[in-house]
This record gives structure tokens, sequence and C-alpha cells, in this order.
């Protein structure tokens, strides 16, 4: 048996705004330790030995995030990654069917399908759960697992489990799914003992669930299996067929199979396996701040912070330092272009300040004023009447499109590294402390090419500013246009 990771990254995770925004949401973000919330998910199974792991896993995400999840796997010494890009958004079933045709075509293995954005505080007490249910799904179940609950909670899905299975250690029939109750059905629920949070986070074999799906959802099936078929391979990306794709239904894994499995049980057993391993969705910054590590106050703080006569105070710093005088209860969230100041028990109402913001046509839920890009990333550190500046770090070996400016002109001075500059027809290297000069209208490229990154600040000025004035003639990343 071969356990292989499907890990579903498409979220956008707004209730977490200012620190996680639509093009970098909180998957990407390092909330509760030094790796992002991805890369942890990735690591997840670093050492399990109950079973053979495949170490690739299979991403299913979107064109926004490709690079920068290509870019974080590297860092944690992840090879050969199967990235498969969504062009269009469809709920998780779809995202598990692609999954489910990649891995099909490498044999037949168990798949642990996780989301992006969920804590796992307890790895050992993980591992040990997805050992029964890899079991399970090699035995052709379809296994969810059953968070057990610590108190009622009307914030999260249910699902009631029954008997417990035959020879297994926890593992129980899946009876079915409910939505999120009310306060007094939560609290009946959790007494019951008959009933687990939904984690999002099951395990079956590819074969099995691609027989699912097709019996369940035959319109789904035909769409993901025209996509793959029209899938084309570019670099650590598959890209599925868009016009294919784009008729795919929208449904969830729960939804579309999960639940109505007791309706077909040629297809599979659906078995709950309940887990108890400091699990959390980080839905907002209360629960956040409720699986962070804490001081004597039940104060938890990242980032440059100062805690006076403050008590169960989460503080997030990105850019300055935060001193928090006689808090209680509260949560701050700084970043370089936003603060966010809450009670705990109103940070759910984060989700209406982004609607604000996007009615009121600001790009603040949308990007941070540091932006990634393939080659590395930029921030706009100060802007005025024609006049803006960028702090540019461009990765080892990496490369700025070829491009031109209808209404700009661009200084670069080079801070640290070695950087190679083509200005028209001439190509020249700026060591430190050198400087060029890129003239309205001129062809230019930045390239690095050292071991080391290369760090410039580059002053633009002119009657407009603008990210949507490039003109681009070659890029290595495929984008085209202007």
């Amino acid at each position: 048996m071969t356990i292989k990771s499907v890990i579903l990254s498409g979220g956008s995770g707004t209730r977490l705004w200012p620190a996680s925004r639509e093009s970098y949401p909180k998957q990407l973000l390092p909330l509760t330790g030094a790796h992002s919330m991805l890369q942890e998910t990735a690591l997840r199974l670093q050492g399990f030995v109950a079973t053979e792991v495949d170490r690739r896993p299979i991403i299913v995400t979107n064109e926004d995030y490709r690079f920068i999840i290509a870019e974080q796997l590297r860092q944690i010494g992840t090879s050969s990654p199967q990235i498969v890009l969504e062009p269009v958004g469809r709920n998780t079933a779809p995202a598990l069917t692609l999954a489910a045709h990649v891995a099909a075509g490498e044999g037949d293995p168990v798949l642990l399908v996780m989301p992006a954005d969920h804590v796992i505080v307890d790895v050992e007490a993980f591992q040990r759960g997805i050992a029964e249910g890899a079991a399970l799904a090699d035995a052709g179940a379809l296994v969810t697992f059953g968070i057990v609950p610590d108190r009622p909670e009307t914030g999260y899905g249910y699902i009631r489990a029954g008997d417990l299975q035959e020879g297994a250690v926890s593992a129980r029939g899946l009876l079915e799914f409910v939505e999120k109750p009310d306060a007094a059905t939560a609290e009946c629920y959790v007494a019951s003992g008959e009933y687990f949070w939904n984690s999002g986070i099951f395990m079956m074999k590819a074969s099995v669930w691609l027989r699912a799906i097709r019996h369940f959802n035959p319109a789904l099936a035909d769409a993901c299996a025209a996509a793959i078929s029209g899938c084309q391979a570019d670099a650590d990306f598959l890209r599925v067929d868009r016009a294919a794709f784009e008729k795919c239904p929208s449904d969830s894994i729960d939804y579309a199979v999960m639940e109505k499995l007791a309706s077909a049980p040629e297809l599979g057993r659906g078995v709950v396996v309940p887990l108890s391993a400091g699990w959390s969705d980080v839905g907002a910054w209360d629960a956040l701040w409720a699986v962070s590590e804490k001081d004597a106050e039940g104060n938890s703080a990242r980032g440059e912070v100062m805690f006076e006569a403050s008590r169960n105070t989460l503080v997030h710093a990105s850019d300055r330092l935060v001193a928090a005088i006689g808090c209680e209860d509260m949560v701050v969230v700084e970043t370089p272009d936003a603060v966010m100041v809450a009670h705990k028990s109103r940070t759910q109402d984060v989700k209406k300040v982004v609607a604000r913001l996007k009615a009121e046509g600001k790009t603040l839920t949308q990007s941070h004023r540091k932006v990634y890009r393939p080659w590395g990333w930029y921030d706009s550190i100060d802007n005025g009447e024609r006049f803006q500046v960028k702090r540019i770090v461009v990765n080892p070996g990496a490369k700025l499109s070829l491009q031109m400016h209808h209404h700009r002109a661009e200084h670069w001075i080079v801070v640290r590294g070695t950087a190679e500059v083509t200005c028209g027809e001439k190509v020249f290297l700026l060591a430190e402390n050198e400087s060029t000069y890129i003239p309205l209208g001129h062809r230019h490229r930045l390239a690095n090419p050292g071991r080391l990154p290369l760090e410039i600040i580059e002053v633009q000025s002119g009657g407009y500013l603008g990210e949507d004035d490039i003109v681009r003639f070659e890029d290595n990343y495929g984008r085209t246009g202007q």
C-alpha cells in the first residue's frame, strides 16, 4: 500500500484579513510556526512509518498561487510536486476527482485528502489516525476523519457516527453529515457522544473515488475526465482543459459522495475515524489564538510584540513593534498597510469589513503592499504624485520579463548582489552601490545571474505608475501582453 497526499489549496481565507489577502491567502502564511500552513500540511506525514508514503504530493490550486506554492514546496525540499491548476473554482469534489485521475496514472494509491489551511498540533496523534484510516481505505472503504469535540461549536458541520467497526481500533460507521447547528443542538450533539466535527480530511483509493463519483455524479465525472485528457504539462504544473472543466458542476466531497454511500453499499462503506490531535480550521483570529502558544497570562504573539497588563490577547505583528497595554480578550493584527483591532468574540465580523472595502473599490482585500512574483517579490515602500519607490528582490537565476512602459521611467540602484541589466540594445552588469537609468519607452529587463538574492531600489517617475503599464515581449513564466 502507498499513501499519496492530495492537498486542496484554493481558498482565500478572508476572515483572517488583513494578514490573509486574495492574492496571498492564509494557507501561504506562517501563522503558527516557521512554515506556512501549506508547508505544514505537506510535512504532516514526515516520519510516518506505518506504510510507504509517496513524497510527491498532488496540490490542486489555481493560476494565481502556482508560483508561490511551487517556491514554498521547494523551500521544504519537496521534489517534483504535481501541481494541478484549476482554471475556475468548482469546490472540493472536482478538485479531488482531478487529483484521483493524476494518481490513478501511477497505480492505485490510497489518497490522503487534506485542506491546505488547517492546523494539527499533535502530529503523532494525527499519524496514528491516518494509519488506521489507511488500512480501511486500502480495503475499499471511504474514510472521513471526525474531530472529537471539546465544546459545543456552532461554527462547524458535524458527522454522526454509528457502531464501532469490526476489528477496528476506533473507526465507526458513517451515518450522516449535518449542517452547522444552533447552540442548543450543538450541546446535544456533544453530550450524545455520537457526533464529531467535520474535519474535511478524507482517505480512499483513487479507483474507489473515481467509481463512486461516476455513480453519483456522472456529469462531474465526465467533465473532469475530459479536462484531464486535455491537460498540458508546464514545468511543475498540469494545466487542465479550461473549456471542459468550466462545464463541471460545483459540488463538495461530502455532498457529492460521502453522505450518499448508504444508498450504494457496493461502492464501499463509509467510515469515520475519530481524531483528537489539536485540529483547527483557523476560520477566524480567535481560532488561531486557541491553537497558538501562549504565555502565563494567555497572550499569544507573533512578530515584535510587548504585552503590559494584558490577558488572553493575540497580537500578530508583521512590520513594526506593537505594544499591547491593558488589553483583555483582544486581537490586534498589524501589516504594513492595514491594522485590525477586534474583541475576540467579534472576529467573525472581519468579513463585514472585507465586504465594505470591496464595495468601496479598495484593493486592500486583494493584495499586500509586498507582492510576490514568479521571480521574487517587490514592496512599494513609498509613493506620491508622479513617483513611486519599490524594494525589489530577485531570486538567484531568475529574471523579470523583457518589457517597456508607456508612462514611466525608472532608476535602479543595486543594494545587494549583482544585476544583469538589459536596456535597449545594451546588456551589462551592475554591482552593489551602482545604478542605472531606464528611459520611458525603452525595452528593458532585470536578471539575477548570481547565487544569492539580488536586491535593488527602484524609483519610478512619470504621469502614470500603475502595474498595468507593462508591455511584455518575452517572459520565462508564460505571462504575455500588457
